[in-house]
């Protein structure tokens, strides 16, 4: 490719490898995750692209002309995140070192610059190849330009950017003056969609032809079409990429001044020491010790910290559409035989308990997979193997715990494949819990997975199934299209596991985590929400009732309040009547500049103002009532006549589980309407609720990590810790404390491990600032080892990124060392507090696991029917009562050896509010 010019658009990938790649730091926290992601490609570019000519073009700091012509332009642009704009420098120096120029021109974008030289190639007789992710540059592509995207595999010529656009090159530009660029905050044609400007430019074939036309194109689309006439050559100048920029500053020419050069291969190995590029060293220095710079080393675990991306080749897969028994049967020997088979379903729903298959995809090789439908439904349709077939012939290989099976969140096909009979086996890794263990704080979806690392983009559910009201159900979708998205699916689930399980296996904590915690937490959970709960349906509706007639009480005295009838749910009306009509105190501001009138400026106001009090109950009931009261009976399954909520288990970076459809966590219990709720989850005929609810865990976990004596001590004698805590505060007796002085070290116990200040403790316990600051003095004088634990945690969380539980589940801070003051503040204090949350989340999980193996091992009939922050909650038949209500506490209490005793307190009663 000697006569080939290969020029990278900078800019786009520096957002593009920020956003794609995990929070990659140095060993010294420094930021490296965009810095991996363009060395990475660079390298990649050069192996498959040698081009005797090439550039890196970066946008150069400052206004450009565009800038001048619209000062709107690109002003809904959120600034550069600060970890990015730390990393621009070191990438180009990383540039400079591996031999590929840099121009930066000031006044035009890269865009142009890349345009200019593109235009000078042709001049030359020169192919160029550019390499992007920025639609815009579509309109430079011709017989000699060609745009390529590593993130997505994508190559354009001119007949990708019809197939891709609709439209060819050379009409790109009328095309997205038309649409308008919503990145850029270049306007377009009002309501003028992709579809709209296609049709437009088929009829009148130019931007000119559809003004001159204007008049003729009917409906509100036309209406906005004639308002923007003065505006589109407007907007067409700023979308038209330059291609005749003044470069003499910047280069001499193209065969004079972008001529790749070797790599200097003294000045990478100083880099990749000094930003932890491990894999990259070992390819220069032929050991990962070889050349160490002084530090931490490179192979240890404080210069492995977080990991790097591997370079994992883009490959489209080849992927089989299932349809006869032949072909079952040889991807059944295939599968039974293999050592991990990644395997997927397609459904009718995403509610697990009533979903019906579609459909199974599987792989054993990265690249290949097949697509078995048994339920597609639309005319024509090819015939397929009838469900029950294929069902009974995978049977076997599905509930043969020998047979290792992998998946994206199998917790949701095991329903699945339970709604048909069979029940799920050998499940052996979970691409969704990798992900949460290796790096929680990232989202976990399959989509940003494989764009995260394997630099693939999947195809989006909504381009197979559309969206919103024309969304169709899997079933109808056609069954090669199909087979491209469900096949993918389970070929790009086996090669993320490929990518990550280094990532989790080479770190023994996070190994014990993944295996030992997650995977069969997952297990449990499924047998959990299949379970259910039994819902007093009728005890619901005369609650419901009667928080109706209360909601309307409230209504009147707040309407009376006000000085008459307004939208209680209006937040404008609301501040009308605080604000102007009552004159109120303003307690602070929406963004917008309004006086808020949120929960937290209600609680202030409602101190003094009886209006904002009787908003807050008002506000308090009607939530109960529409989330519970009224939305329980209708969520009970027909088929069990229980309510299954739905665990998810890859949401709380602290490990907590969050319970959805419904939510079962977050039952109101500080009134007495929320608590009642709870008496409408019942047992059944002959059994009972039993509760067991680890006491004072966060509290223990503090005494256990911090190692402060009087806290170790206090557990150890079987004191009560507030008890403990204001004798030691107030400088009196344990029997001396009064209720007051209890309640006082109770509040400073669990706000200070929440990282509670001075300021908050006062507001809670309605003091003065100063009163508080003391009471914090003296916590701090005498559990002395607590405050130096909260110190030496920030101290890590600042030089790591991360915190950690007592079994090594890692919580990830990317605010611990930000430049914004509140948000690194945050930051901190989750520092403080995550590793007691996640240490709880973590024994709730071993004691779930260790209830269910004893309940199966033993076989009984409890059954846990609902986990609930730090309580188990089981119905338990009346014959197996005293037995559950001795061994479910020295289960619970028996997960851990930690410093200090664990507690697991239980209730028993017909109703989980009787149990609890």
């Amino acid at each position: 490719m000697q006569n080939t010019l290969l020029l990278v658009d900078g800019s786009s990938y520096l957002y593009r490898a920020f956003h794609a790649l995990p929070d990659l730091r140095s060993a010294d926290g420094h930021p490296t995750g965009a810095m991996h992601g363009m060395v990475n490609m660079l390298r990649r570019l050069r192996a498959d692209y040698p081009a005797a000519y090439i550039a890196c073009v970066f946008d150069a700091k400052g206004k450009t002309f565009r800038d001048d012509m619209y000062p709107e332009y690109k002003a809904t642009r959120a600034s550069m995140p600060d970890d990015l704009r730390l990393q621009i420098e070191p990438i180009h120096e990383a540039v400079k070192q591996m031999g590929w120029p840099i121009l930066m021109v000031d006044g035009v974008e890269a865009d142009d610059v890349i345009g200019t030289l593109s235009v000078q190639a042709t001049r030359m007789g020169m192919k160029t190849i550019v390499s992007t992710g920025d639609k815009d540059l579509a309109q430079l592509v011709n017989d000699n330009v060609t745009l390529i995207n590593t993130m997505t595999n994508e190559k354009l010529d001119e007949a990708g950017v019809i197939a891709k656009f609709g439209v060819p090159p050379g009409r790109i530009i009328d095309y997205l003056t038309l649409i308008g660029d919503t990145v850029d905050n270049i306007p377009g044609v009002m309501k003028c969609g992709p579809k709209t400007a296609l049709k437009w430019l088929a009829a009148h074939d130019s931007l000119e032809g559809v003004m001159q036309n204007a008049g003729s194109i009917g409906g509100a689309v036309g209406e906005n079409l004639r308002s923007a006439l003065a505006w589109l050559p407007q907007g067409r100048a700023l979308i038209t990429v330059k291609i005749d920029c003044d470069l003499s500053e910047h280069m001499v020419s193209i065969a004079d001044s972008l001529v790749g050069k070797p790599e200097n291969m003294d000045g990478l190995r100083d880099f990749f020491q000094r930003y932890g590029f491990k894999s990259l060293l070992r390819e220069i220095v032929g050991s990962p010790n070889a050349g160490r710079a002084e530090g931490p080393a490179l192979n240890s675990p404080e210069g492995d910290l977080f990991g790097e991306p591997q370079l994992v080749p883009v490959i489209r897969g080849e992927y089989e559409t299932v349809t006869t028994e032949e072909q079952l049967d040889k991807w059944l020997a295939l599968i039974d035989t293999a050592a991990l088979t990644s395997v997927d379903t397609e459904t009718t729903s995403l509610e697990p308990m009533t979903a019906q298959m579609v459909g199974i995809s599987l792989s054993v090789e990265a690249g290949k997979g097949a697509y078995i439908p048994v339920a597609h439904r639309y005319a024509g349709v090819t015939e397929q193997l009838p469900r029950e077939l294929v069902l009974a012939k995978m049977k076997p290989w599905l509930e043969n715990p020998d047979k290792p099976k992998l998946g994206q969140n199998l917790k949701y096909d095991s329903h699945i494949f339970a709604n048909h009979g069979v029940t799920l086996r050998g499940i052996v890794h979970d691409t969704l819990l990798q992900s949460y263990v290796f790096e929680s704080h990232k989202p976990h979806d399959m989509d940003n997975m494989a764009l995260r690392h394997l630099g693939y983009t999947t195809i989006p559910f909504v381009e197979v199934c559309g969206k919103g009201a024309s969304q169709i159900c899997f079933d109808q979708v056609e069954l090669a299209r199909a087979t491209e998205y469900a096949a993918e699916d389970s070929d790009i689930t086996l090669r993320l596991h490929q990518t990550m399980k280094g990532h989790v296996e080479s770190d023994p904590k996070l190994a014990y985590i993944y295996r030992d915690i997650e995977l069969p937490t997952s297990v449990v959970l499924h047998k959990i929400e299949r379970n259910g709960v039994l819902i007093d349906a009728a005890l619901l509706e005369v609650q419901s009732g009667e928080l109706g007639a209360r909601i309307m009480e409230l209504e009147q005295k707040a309407y009376e309040l006000a000085g008459g009838p307004f939208n209680l749910g209006s937040p404008k009306q609301i501040g009308e009547i605080f604000f102007v009509k009552l004159q109120l105190p303003v307690i602070k501001k929406t963004p917008t500049g309004a006086p808020s009138t949120d929960e937290e400026v209600l609680q202030k106001l409602a101190e003094d103002f009886p209006l904002p009090k009787i908003l807050l109950e008002y506000r308090g009931m009607s939530k109960l009532k529409s989330t519970y009261t009224d939305k329980l009976p209708k969520m009970v399954n027909r088929a069990t006549g229980r309510v299954h909520t739905n665990y998810a288990q890859a949401v709380a970076v602290t490990g907590r589980l969050s319970s959805n459809d419904p939510n079962l966590q977050n039952i109101p219990i500080r009134t007495k309407e929320g608590r009642r709720i709870r008496e409408a989850f019942i047992a059944g005929p002959g059994n009972v609720i039993v509760s067991a609810d680890y006491s004072q865990i966060e509290l223990r976990i503090m005494a256990h990590i911090s190692e402060d004596a009087a806290m170790l001590r206090a557990f150890a004698e079987g004191e009560d810790i507030h008890r403990a805590t204001a004798a030691e505060i107030f400088g009196v007796a344990p029997g001396d404390v009064q209720g007051e002085q209890r309640r006082y070290a109770k509040v400073i116990n669990f706000g200070l491990i929440y990282g509670m200040s001075a300021f908050g403790l006062a507001s809670n316990l309605g003091v003065e600032r100063a009163a508080a600051q003391s009471y914090i003095d003296k916590y701090f004088a005498r559990f002395s080892g607590v405050k130096q634990y909260m110190d030496d945690t920030r101290l890590q969380a600042k030089a790591r990124g991360y915190v950690e539980t007592v079994f090594g589940r890692r919580l990830w801070l990317p605010e611990i060392n930000s430049p914004n003051g509140p948000r690194r503040q945050g930051a901190e204090r989750a520092a403080i507090n995550a590793p007691m949350q996640g240490t709880a989340a973590d024994l709730i999980k071993l004691a779930m696991i260790a209830v269910q193996t004893w309940l199966e091992n033993d076989g009984l009939a409890t059954r846990m029917i609902m986990q609930v922050h730090d309580e188990l909650v089981l119905e338990v038949p009346e014959a197996e009562l005293d037995l559950v209500k001795v061994k479910l506490p020295e289960l619970m209490a028996g997960v851990a050896a930690l410093k200090v005793p664990l507690l697991a307190e239980v209730g028993i009663g017909k109703n989980w509010d009787e149990a609890h």
